[in-house]
């Protein structure tokens, strides 16, 4: 595959794990998670801003997430997705803000319903999006940025042993803070050398 922008959605799937493009359709499937797991999620993102809609209540809202996404997607800017399990949603990941040019870089955003974390589905997912990055998209990196003390994000990167290139300071606004990140990599060297361990691990059973 090119590294031109896909114009159709892309579904990709892992052994448990199917991750696409989430549609207007998904909206109170994924407000059912998003209100249930308020209390563990809003710690760790941005605070909305004043006057905007808040997407978790506004269906129409939520819509035109979903067209942005997938106006991204079509610019070959991003790409996001929803995780979902035994066809029902998860969480969702995404690749961000992809640069091109001499830095071939996107950074990762992932979250997971609190009801379902500790049950290696991020790890999973995350390994099949650098998959596709690396293979389908042709990047040379990505990168991840987690809050310290954000145990359960970190566990993710931990378990697939992504390199961690130190600590950025006040890095982003989280929930109202500007917030130390921890940063960490995978490059494409680095996937490739490590290419069929993590597929092994994580995707057996699945063509790769």
């Amino acid at each position: 595959m090119s590294t031109a922008a896909h114009e159709e959605p892309v579904t990709l799937a892992g052994r448990r794990v199917q991750l696409r493009p989430l549609a207007p359709e998904d909206f109170s499937e994924w407000q059912a998670v998003r209100l249930r797991s308020h209390a563990w999620l809003t710690p760790w993102e941005p605070r909305r801003p004043p006057g905007s809609p808040d997407v978790i209540r506004s269906r129409s809202a939520f819509a035109a997430r979903c067209k942005a996404r997938d106006r991204e997607r079509q610019l070959g800017a991003g790409y996001g997705f929803g995780i979902f399990v035994g066809g029902r949603l998860r969480g969702e990941i995404n690749l961000n803000g992809i640069q091109r040019g001499p830095f071939q870089n996107a950074y990762v955003g992932y979250w997971i319903d609190a009801a379902h974390a500790g049950n290696g589905y991020v790890p999973e997912a995350l390994v099949v999006l650098a998959r596709f990055a690396f293979d389908d998209l042709n990047l040379h990196r990505l990168q991840v940025a987690i809050v310290p003390r954000n145990r359960p994000s970190r566990r993710v990167v931990e378990k697939l042993g992504l390199r961690c290139e130190g600590t950025a300071e006040r890095y982003l606004e989280i929930n109202g803070v500007w917030e130390d990140h921890l940063r960490f990599a995978i490059t494409a060297e680095e996937w490739h050398e490590r290419r069929g361990e993590l597929l092994s691990q994580w995707v057996a059973g699945t063509s790769s």
